[in-house]
């Protein structure tokens, strides 16, 4: 655990939270509860000065004297300052997804083999591809476009129909769009789709969809050649 400083500057006033840095860039993303961030229940205007926020202040500038409502606001909208060797870390664990993704997804379209995690890894260093911290998936295109000049990549993917029934079709729409290529609303409300996806979520995918569905969704495997674009997620 590594507590850190998390402040903001409103109406030309500094306010100052103790927080730990891991649970902080959790509470920023939604994955985790203010109570688990903050430190103690004391809102400064300098925490190495030691000097404390007034009541006053507080209910003037967030309209609110509950600390815990503060602090997330805090954390949220203002700024915490996160160690170097904290973002080295989550820098070294977004490479590691990416490189495992490639890895389970891609081939070298002469051969059709796969890669090793080594040598992905070394050709997204040699390409000097930055990788960003938000989901690998929203990455993978602009990752993709770089990696091939340096490396002959493709995403193996598996296309697939998939018939959802009418009652389901509201939760699993989210789904079954992210990777969507068609859709087609048949007369009884039921949605059939088809899919692109690559291999290696394929798994995860299906244990999405049965539990959205409760098993009743029917999905059938197609015959599909993919070769270096797909529309719509991999562009």
């Amino acid at each position: 655990m590594v507590n850190v400083t998390a402040k903001i500057k409103i109406k030309g006033k500094n306010f100052e939270v103790l927080v730990d840095a891991n649970k902080a860039v959790e509470v920023k993303k939604g994955k985790a509860s203010i109570n688990e961030a903050l430190i103690n229940d004391v809102v400064f205007y300098n925490i190495k000065s030691g000097e404390k926020a007034s009541e006053k202040d507080l209910l003037a500038i967030f309209g609110t004297d509950d600390i815990y409502a503060i602090a997330e606001k805090i954390i949220k909208q203002g700024e915490v300052e996160i160690p170097s060797e904290f973002i080295s870390k989550e820098k070294q664990e977004k490479l590691k997804q990416v490189v495992d993704f490639l890895t389970k997804n891609s081939v070298n379209p002469g051969s059709g083999l796969p890669y090793t995690p080594k040598r992905i890894e070394e050709s997204l260093k040699e390409a000097g591809v930055n990788i960003e911290n938000k989901p690998i998936e929203e990455q993978i295109p602009r990752i993709l476009e770089k990696l091939r000049v340096v490396l002959p990549i493709k995403i193996e993917t598996k296309k697939l129909k998939i018939i959802v029934p009418a009652v389901h079709t509201g939760k699993a729409y989210g789904l079954l769009n992210e990777h969507k290529e068609k859709e087609d609303w048949l007369d009884n409300g039921d949605l059939k789709v088809i899919i692109n996806i690559p291999v290696g979520m394929q798994m995860d995918f299906y244990d999405k969809l049965n539990s959205i569905t409760h098993g009743s969704a029917v999905v059938e495997e197609m015959k599909h050649e993919w070769g270096k674009r797909r529309k719509r997620s991999w562009k």
